[in-house]
C-alpha cells in the first residue's frame, strides 16, 4: 500500500510549502542582517534606533513565522511518509471561537472526528469542503494530521479539537449537515489501472457487497442519461456539478452583481470588473500611500517621526513597483485581449457544466455542443476568474449548474496556441482566468479528472449509515 508521500501531486504540494517557509526564513535573516548593518554603518544618529527597532521587530516576527512554518512542513512529511490517503465525507464548520473546523466521518462506520484547521484563511477558502463533502485525510485523529482535496495536490494541518462543549457542538452542526448520511468512499490507494493477471481486488478481511454512493435528486440539472462508465460524459458532469450547487444563503449573497458598463460598447477601463483584473485598484492605492507619506514629510515633523514615514515610503515605493510591474506586464496584456474578444461581432452557443477545482476553488466551466446530450463528451474547459467579492466568490456566477452559454473571441492566442474566449452568460461577461482548453490533451484530462473524480462502487460502511 502506497504511502501518502509517495503520491506525485502530495510530495509537490508539501516542497512548495516548505519551499515558501525556507523563503520567510530567509526575508527574516536579511532583515536582521540589514538591521545590524544600519545600526554599525550609521551609529549615533538620533534616527537610527528607531529604525534599527523597526527592523529587527519585523526581521524577528518574519523569522518566528517562517520557523513555525518551517516546523509545520517537517511534521507534515512524518505523518505524510509513514500514513497513507483515507478518503472521508467531510463538512465545514465554522465555530464559535473564530476558528475553522472540519468534521470527517471515519471509514469505519458512524464516528465522526472533528478537527481544527490550523491554517490562514486566505489558504483554506480555496479548500474548504464543498456540498459534494469528500476530502482526503492522512494522520491521527486523536494528535493530528493532513487535510486535502481529493488528488492530494493541496495541504492543510489540523489538529483535534480539545474542549467537549466545542467538540460536542461542531458534530451536532455536522450531523444536521447530513455528514452521517453519506456513503464512504472508495479509497485513494483502492484506485489502480486494471490489471490482467489482477482481476480480483485484494481487500483484507470479509468483503462487504458493493453499492453505489447516493446521489442526491437534482432538480437543477435536467435528467441525464446513465452513465456509469466513469468516462467524463455530459450525463456525469452534469450530475456531478448538481451535486455541487450551493443555494445562495443572505441577502448580500443573493442579489446580484451591481450593474456595470457593456464591454462591448465601451473602452476596458470603462468596465468595473476589468479594471480589478487589471489590477487598477492596487496600483492606485500604493500611489496614495506614496503621496500621503510626502505630505506627511512636507510638514517638517520631527526626527523621530520623519524617520517612521521613511519605513513607511520604503513599503509604499516598494507596493508601487510591484503593483505597476503586475499591471504592465501581466494586467493589460490580458485585460486587452479579453476586451478584444467579447467585442467579437460573432457568438458561438454552447452548453456548459459549471464545476469547482477541488485544489483552489476556482469555477470551471466545462462546454459542450449546444444540443448536447447524456453521453456526449466535452468539446473544451474555461476557468473562471471568481466574479464575486472574497466574502461571497462565488456571487455573480450562473446559479444553475448546467446551462446555455455564448462564447466570443479567437481573435488572440496564447503563447501555447490556445485561445482567448469570453463567455457571456445572460449578457454578461465571465471573465477567464486562462485562455481555452480542448478538451483533448493530457493536461484537460488531469483537469477533468480532478473536478469530478470517476465514480466507482463504494464499499458500503458497517451497517446502515443513519439519515441514508
Amino acid at each position: 500500500m502506497a504511502r501518502a508521500l509517495e503520491l506525485p501531486g502530495t510530495a509537490e504540494a508539501l516542497d512548495r510549502y516548505g519551499n515558501r517557509a525556507g523563503s520567510v526564513l530567509v526575508g527574516g535573516g536579511l532583515v536582521c542582517a540589514l538591521a545590524a548593518g544600519v545600526a554599525l554603518v550609521v551609529p549615533g544618529e538620533p534616527w537610527t534606533d528607531d529604525l534599527v527597532g523597526a527592523l529587527v521587530a519585523l526581521g524577528v516576527l518574519t523569522l518566528a513565522a517562517g520557523a513555525g512554518s518551517w516546523a509545520l512542513a517537517r511534521r507534515m512529511r512524518r505523518v505524510l511518509g509513514s500514513g497513507v490517503w483515507s478518503a472521508h465525507p467531510a463538512v465545514s464548520v465554522r465555530s464559535m471561537r473564530s476558528t475553522e473546523a472540519v468534521v470527517l466521518r471515519s471509514p469505519a462506520g458512524d464516528e465522526l472526528w472533528p478537527l481544527e484547521v490550523a491554517a490562514l484563511r486566505h489558504r483554506y477558502e480555496p479548500l474548504r469542503p464543498g456540498p459534494d463533502g469528500i476530502m482526503w485525510w492522512c494522520g491521527d485523529p486523536a494528535k493530528g494530521g493532513v487535510l486535502a482535496p481529493p488528488g492530494g495536490g493541496a495541504l492543510l494541518w489540523t489538529r483535534p479539537i480539545k474542549h467537549r462543549r466545542a467538540r460536542q457542538r461542531i458534530v451536532e452542526q455536522a450531523e444536521r449537515a447530513g455528514v452521517l448520511g453519506r456513503a464512504i468512499p472508495a479509497q485513494p490507494q483502492e484506485r489502480h489501472e486494471p490489471d490482467p493477471h489482477e482481476p480480483d481486488r485484494h481487500v483484507r478481511g470479509p468483503v462487504p457487497e458493493p453499492v453505489l454512493a447516493p446521489a442526491p435528486p437534482v432538480s437543477l440539472v435536467r435528467p441525464p442519461e446513465s452513465d456509469t462508465s466513469g468516462a467524463p460524459t455530459y450525463a456525469r458532469l452534469a450530475a456531478h456539478a448538481g451535486r455541487q450547487a450551493v443555494p445562495a444563503t443572505g441577502k448580500r449573497a443573493e442579489r446580484p452583481p451591481r450593474a456595470e458598463a457593456d464591454v462591448r460598447e465601451v473602452a476596458w477601463w470603462r468596465v468595473r470588473s476589468l479594471r480589478r483584473v487589471a489590477g487598477t485598484g492596487r496600483l492606485l492605492g500604493a500611489l496614495v500611500l506614496c503621496l500621503a507619506t510626502l505630505g506627511a514629510v512636507l510638514l517638517r515633523l520631527d526626527g523621530g517621526s520623519l524617520m517612521k514615514l521613511f519605513f513607511l515610503a520604503i513599503v509604499g515605493l516598494a507596493a508601487l513597483g510591484y503593483s505597476g510591474y503586475q499591471l504592465v506586464a501581466r494586467g493589460l496584456p490580458w485585460v486587452r485581449a479579453m476586451h478584444r474578444a467579447a467585442r467579437s461581432p460573432v457568438p458561438v452557443p454552447r452548453r456548459y457544466v459549471l464545476l469547482h477545482d477541488p485544489q483552489d476553488g476556482v469555477p470551471v466551466l466545462v462546454l459542450f455542443p449546444a444540443d448536447a446530450e447524456g453521453h456526449d463528451r466535452p468539446e473544451g474547459l474555461l476557468p473562471l476568474l471568481p466574479p464575486g467579492t472574497a466574502k461571497h466568490p462565488r456571487r455573480g456566477l450562473p446559479p444553475e449548474p448546467t446551462g446555455a452559454v455564448e462564447l466570443r473571441g479567437w481573435r488572440d492566442s496564447s503563447a501555447d496556441g490556445r485561445s482567448v474566449v469570453v463567455p457571456f452568460f445572460e449578457g454578461r461577461a465571465l471573465w477567464p482566468a486562462e485562455p481555452y482548453r480542448p478538451a483533448a490533451g493530457a493536461g484537460s484530462a488531469a483537469l477533468l479528472a480532478r473536478l469530478a473524480p470517476p465514480q466507482e462502487p463504494l464499499l458500503a460502511p458497517p451497517g446502515e449509515p443513519r439519515g441514508a
